[in-house]
């Protein structure tokens, strides 16, 4: 009789055990009952396994009659029960041919002692389903433990299962998926972001350069320079004054600047305000139409003592609409009115304007008309408009390239209001001021002379050529010098100045004088690329006013490298104050390409201009015999590409044919 009882889990090894009582078998019946048995149990272990999971299935049997197993716990399949049960429970004896009964278990030891010895077993290397039989004196059986190794194997599965659900997934169920579980990214560790390379703008030329670079690759200026404290008198090397401060000063030491009388006074003509007209849209480059221009000026005027202190400052005023109207149409003046009421608008693509741009250039035109009208009623000498935003490229009708109101223009009809008949408009900037031929080219009371890069009309802004030259009547009072090339220096302007300009305007004799003093063609200028120093720009203002009694009026334009634009200015003023004393320079030698704009346009002009006749002739009586040695020895290196032997050989037509060509070219020539 086999009495069941104690079926019970034991927490501490997760398995389950069972204590059977067991009597004698003394016949195959009860082994036969004992097989029944095993293969109930298996079977009702399977079944409980697939309705509880994976996770651990336990089954107690009651057995009430005598010969009948009770007890068998199961957490593998039905295959690990069965080599579990067949291997443990029920192992065949050695040499006896035939299966052992329970009885046969109970009494024989050889089963644990012997065959079953365990005493070298490692836990650590068994990784399979481990059996444990205890064997207790008091008769009782304590069944089979299983390993976590079929849990580990369960979880694998279910993985596996995932991935295979993962791998059939749709695109909408892709989509539609939630990974805050599975796919948990707290701890991802990002890549960083690549630092961008730190760069800065130089102060002087507004030029890009990396962070590990102390000097402009440009221009040179330090980056710490304090050009906009000291001007032109900054060091361009580090912080501070280039000589001492004493030294700077001392400048204008022993000139006759310090005695100045009334009648010789330079006004200046300066606002504030005029620093508002900025670019309020940020973009990648600074514009190179900045107020810097403006701070740069003031600030070499100041360190040298001559402004304040050695100028006259006349007040400022906003120009009026009745004296706009005389030089741009209505839609023009209300259009640049209108920027006020918005924060940032353009009137081209590089013609910006903000909320304060429209006030500055009302300023800018009625100081150029008060500095006019001041000067030929002949209370100061000549004077100095330290204006912003420019205007020669400011048209009847437009507002382009960074002009808005035409300065000049404006100073040239206040100069004719106040009594003036003629009034002579000298623009050396480096590009053509078409606004001011615009509104000129038919009036014979204002005569406009540029000195330009032009280049067939490549650069900016493209007009200027030498047969523009006024219309209706007018013709001969647009003189255009256009250089056909950068870097162009003093010795074309000054060249240009004595063989063009002073001839015309000799003749021309007006009674005021304005310069349209763009520094952009200065040395160092990121837009006008030549080579004119200070030195230069003095010399062609004192040449300059040796016309209309010294009655000059001086209006800046463009000019956008900070150093280049204080130093000329500086000088120029000097120039007008009478401090500084020009060396005359009578034999100046051009460039081959300077000497050749200057006969072309001497060759237009002189239909209109009866002195550049004899100029001409003078010229090409000295340069044309260097023209012409020049000329020879590009033919000279061109003949000798053509093969002598083909004199006296078939080629002999075509030898001649080419030489005949060449001799005729030096010929016309």
């Amino acid at each position: 009789m086999i009495l069941a009882e104690n079926c019970h889990l034991d927490p501490a090894s997760n398995m389950v055990s069972e204590s059977v009582q067991l009597s004698r078998f003394k016949n195959v019946e009860a082994e036969n009952s004992l097989q029944e048995r095993k293969d109930q149990v298996l079977h009702q272990g399977s079944e409980r396994q697939e309705n509880i999971g994976p996770l651990r299935a336990s089954s107690c049997l009651n057995a009430e009659n005598s010969g009948k197993v009770l007890g068998i716990s199961a957490r593998d399949t039905e295959g690990d029960l069965n080599v579990n049960v067949q291997n443990k429970v029920l192992p065949k004896k050695d040499g006896h041919g035939q299966d052992m009964t329970l009885e046969d278990l109970y009494n024989d030891e050889v089963t644990f002692s012997d065959e079953d010895d365990d005493s070298d077993w490692d836990p650590v290397q068994n990784t399979g389903t481990t059996s444990c039989l205890d064997v207790e004196n008091t008769g009782k059986l304590s069944g089979t433990c299983v390993s976590d190794t079929t849990r580990d194997q369960d979880v694998t599965s279910q993985q596996e299962k995932k991935s295979s659900e993962q791998e059939d997934m749709t695109l909408q169920d892709l989509y539609n998926y939630d990974v805050s579980e599975e796919d948990d990214d707290s701890d991802w560790d990002p890549l960083p972001e690549p630092t961008a390379a730190v760069k800065w703008f130089c102060v002087n030329c507004t030029m890009v350069n990396f962070e590990d670079v102390v000097h402009c690759g440009i221009c040179g200026e330090h980056r710490e320079s304090e050009i906009l404290v000291h001007g032109c008198f900054a060091s361009p090397f580090s912080k501070g004054l280039l000589g001492s401060e004493l030294e700077v000063k001392g400048i204008l030491k022993d000139s006759p600047l310090q005695d100045s009388t009334s009648d010789s006074i330079t006004a200046v003509g300066f606002d504030e305000r005029m620093l508002l007209h900025s670019e309020v849209v940020v973009k990648p480059h600074p514009h190179p139409e900045r107020p810097d221009r403006l701070r740069a000026i003031a600030a070499s005027l100041a360190t040298a003592g001559i402004f304040p202190g050695k100028c006259f400052k006349i007040p400022a005023r906003e120009i009026t609409r009745e004296e706009l109207k005389k030089v741009h149409s209505l839609e023009n003046i209300e259009a640049v009115e209108h920027s006020s009421q918005i924060v940032a608008s353009y009137f081209t693509s590089d013609t910006y304007a903000n909320e304060h741009s429209a006030l500055a250039a009302r300023l800018a035109a009625g100081l150029c008309a008060d500095l006019a009208s001041t000067i030929f009623s002949g209370r100061v000498k000549n004077g100095f408009a330290m204006v912003r935003p420019p205007g020669h490229h400011a048209g009847v009708s437009r507002a382009m390239g960074f002009c808005l109101h035409n300065n000049a223009a404006v100073a040239a009809l206040a100069a004719q209001m106040a009594g003036a008949k003629r009034v002579l408009i000298v623009d050396w900037d480096v590009h053509h001021g078409n606004g001011t031929q615009e509104i000129f080219e038919q009036n014979k009371s204002v005569l406009y002379i540029s000195l330009h890069r032009h280049e067939g009309g490549e650069f900016y802004p493209g007009t200027g050529a030498a047969s523009e030259v006024g219309t209706n009547g007018a013709e001969g009072y647009c003189v255009n010098v256009p250089w056909s090339r950068g870097g162009v220096g003093d010795n074309d302007y000054i060249f240009a100045f004595q063989q063009i300009v002073l001839p015309i305007a000799s003749e021309y004799a007006p009674d005021f004088t304005i310069i349209s003093a763009g520094f952009d063609a200065a040395r160092g200028d990121p837009l006008g690329c030549c080579d004119v120093t200070p030195a230069g720009y003095a010399q062609m203002t004192e040449m300059l006013s040796t016309l209309s009694g010294g009655k000059l009026l001086v209006i800046l334009e463009g000019g956008y490298n900070l150093r280049s634009i204080s130093s000329s200015a500086t000088e120029v003023i000097k120039v007008l104050l009478g401090g500084r004393h020009v060396r005359k320079v009578d034999n100046v030698v051009p460039t081959r390409a300077g000497l050749r704009t200057v006969v072309e346009v001497l060759k237009i002009q002189k239909n209109f201009w009866p002195k550049l006749d004899s100029a001409l002739s003078n010229l090409l009586s000295i340069w044309g015999v260097h023209l012409q040695e020049k000329r020879k020895k590009m033919i000279k290196r061109k003949r000798a590409f053509v093969p002598v032997w083909w004199k006296f050989g078939r080629k002999r037509f075509a030898y001649q044919v080419l030489t005949k060509n060449h001799r005729s070219k030096s010929k016309k020539w």
